[in-house]
């Protein structure tokens, strides 16, 4: 409650995140905070720790992976952290990674009782959770509904053995297609993650993982250009990625399927149908506050006059020990006032149904005329749609998100 800049007339909505940081194998692409497992003093290898159980299901060697540590360091995260959010009522939960479905139904059952315990959790709480078929086995999935999760968020990325195998996955496209059929049978809504533009891949294969992706029925798909991010190995190894007139036409296909399914694109890299968007990530393009618990994991809080941003310690073993002892923050600034118009529309101007004036006064405490001169701007280049107080991006602000977005950037 100390002084600041802004008039916050009242605190947004609350997300809370958490973060498990292990993963078999740590995919090329990737520049999450995400940690190879190896069993206790097994060298680093390439190849991923898996066991074979059963015929076309594996499952990971996991018995060294310190999960009663590491949930006892994230409920210790998580009550240090509750003087910063007393008595606001939680919309979302999502566990994230890494790869969460690492972790035994019977550790993700006492996690979820422990936020139960300790947060109020609004009765229509959404609790996903994210899932690689690499560590799917039957009644998995079902073990997670039943310890509270009530959306899952399953990781295919591609049905082709040869794209994923490009990509650096640890599962194949029978395990995708088996965990997806359990994910179906367990859960009303739940989500597949697939990424087009891979190494090699041409126009009729990305077709085919859409065909086959939708053939599950899915309330909602989540569909990721593939981009090399710096300091992945693909940064210092990049693969041949398919022209950027090719990504285009694939994406093009990728909306008219989906529609054509009955679900429609609400955010950049999503599809829904209707009543099944993802309410955390709603929660981040609303500008909304999310406490983010676990190594690595990042969140914003906002006060009455002050919006701050918190990260954790990345490491996962000096996170357990820095959490154990109630200081697992590693970094805590203050967004400054003038960064707030751009972060503010980094998040929102994702929507394809856009925003309301009045909220981006009410989630930054900024006067609406803070944005008026970027807003005509973006107006004037057909890249917005201003109708009294409600803003839209384009179709053609759609397509040049990152253009839109730099026009708030502060000088």
């Amino acid at each position: 409650m100390r002084p600041g800049t802004l008039m916050l007339p009242a605190s947004p909505p609350l997300s809370l995140y958490v973060h498990l940081p292990w993963c078999l194998r740590k995919c090329p692409y990737c520049d999450f905070n995400s940690h190879e497992w190896l069993t206790a003093g097994a060298a680093p290898q390439k190849a991923s720790p898996l066991a074979v159980v059963g015929e076309g299901e594996l499952t990971p060697r996991t018995q060294d992976l310190p999960e009663q540590r590491y949930v006892d360091a994230l409920i210790a995260d998580l009550e240090a952290s509750l003087p910063l959010i007393w008595g606001r009522p939680i919309q979302s939960v999502f566990f994230g990674g890494g790869t969460p479905s690492l972790f035994s139904p019977a550790s993700i059952d006492r996690l979820v009782s422990a936020i139960r315990a300790r947060l109020p959790l609004t009765p229509t709480c959404e609790i996903t959770l994210e899932a690689n078929p690499g560590t799917f086995e039957t009644d998995r999935f079902r073990g997670f509904r039943q310890a509270g999760i009530t959306r899952l968020s399953v990781g295919v990325q591609s049905f082709s053995d040869e794209a994923l195998q490009r990509i650096g996955r640890v599962h194949s496209a029978d395990q995708a297609r088996a965990a997806l059929r359990e994910a179906a049978a367990c859960f009303d809504t739940f989500n597949i993650d697939l990424m087009y533009a891979l190494p090699g891949q041409t126009l009729a294969q990305l077709q085919d993982d859409l065909a086959q992706a939708l053939s599950f029925a899915p309330p909602h798909l989540s569909v990721y250009h593939l981009t090399i991010e710096p300091g992945t190995w693909f940064a210092k190894h990049p693969p041949t990625l398919p022209e950027e007139d090719l990504a285009w036409d694939m994406l093009d296909a990728i909306t008219a399927a989906t529609a054509g399914a009955g679900m429609r694109r609400y955010e950049v890299s999503a599809y829904a149908k209707p009543g099944h968007g993802c309410v955390h990530n709603l929660n981040y393009w609303g500008f909304g506050d999310y406490l983010g618990i676990g190594a690595g994991a990042h969140g914003k809080l906002s006060f009455a006059h002050r919006v701050v941003r918190q990260v954790r310690v990345r490491n996962p073993q000096l996170y357990m020990a820095r959490a154990e002892a109630g200081n697992a923050v590693a970094q805590e600034h203050e967004v400054a006032r003038k960064a707030l118009p751009f972060e503010f529309m980094l998040n929102a101007l994702r929507l394809q149904e856009g925003f309301n004036l009045q909220d981006f006064a009410d989630r930054t405490g900024l006067p609406q005329s803070a944005v008026a001169k970027p807003l005509a701007e973006a107006v004037a280049k057909g890249l917005l749609e201003r109708r009294v107080n409600h803003i839209q991006p384009t179709a053609r602000g759609f397509d040049l998100l990152s253009d839109l977005q730099e026009l708030f950037l502060s000088e």
